[in-house]
């Protein structure tokens, strides 16, 4: 990573994925994976590898191109009879300083990454080993949990889930999140006056005619 970007993806680190969403117009972001870590905040570029179902011969190959701060985002068709990744290769990656793995498909060895706390999302676990004969393809554009991420993307987890965006929206995405967080602000110490009536509620009820 080059310096500028990566100290824009840095400015992400205390941010909450809720916010990133909400400024991504509700419409972006990852779903229907699960969290394996414990409470490691993921925060990376992603290094993307489209697989075979069931078949994890150019993950490997996406390991010897590894670059520390990377998150390999996986595709692996959302296939879950066969794990794509397990300890270790959590154990070379996490050697190598990789942030963590986003796999639309299966892993075993599931304590392996609660216990290291290495940032893992995926889709479920089986004690099943893939197959190794490919075909696949580094660095293309992919589709996990039905957003398309390209490689470069910044992508950022945390136990609400995980969203991905282009480096060049990022600084843009950075000014409307500290409206967001002020905003927010503002409602809490609404919130914690213990008035029934509240401005934020009863903004929301009257702009839908209640």
């Amino acid at each position: 990573m080059h310096d500028a970007p990566h100290a824009l993806l840095a400015q992400f680190a205390p941010i909450v994925t809720p916010h990133i969403s909400d400024n991504l117009q509700r419409m972006s972001g990852i779903v229907g994976l699960q969290r394996f870590h414990r409470s490691k905040k993921l925060l990376g570029t992603a290094l993307t590898v489209k697989c075979r179902p069931g078949d994890n011969l150019f993950i490997y190959k996406a390991l010897t191109e590894l670059q520390p701060g990377q998150v390999l985002v996986i595709d692996g068709a959302g296939n879950t009879a066969n794990a794509l990744v397990g300890e270790l290769i959590m154990l070379y990656a996490q050697a190598h300083g990789c942030s963590g793995f986003v796999i639309d498909g299966a892993i075993r060895d599931s304590q392996a990454f609660y216990d290291a706390d290495f940032p893992c999302y995926a889709r479920s676990v089986i004690h099943r080993g893939p197959y190794k004969l490919g075909p696949g393809v580094l660095h293309a554009p992919v589709t996990v949990g039905g957003q398309v991420i390209q490689s470069g993307d910044f992508v950022v987890g945390d136990e609400d889930g995980v969203v991905s965006f282009s480096p060049a929206e990022a600084a843009s995405l950075l000014a409307a999140i500290e409206k967001t967080q002020h905003k927010e602000q503002g409602i809490k110490d609404e919130i914690a006056t213990g008035q029934r009536e509240q401005a934020w509620l009863t903004a929301v009820l009257q702009s839908a005619g209640i």
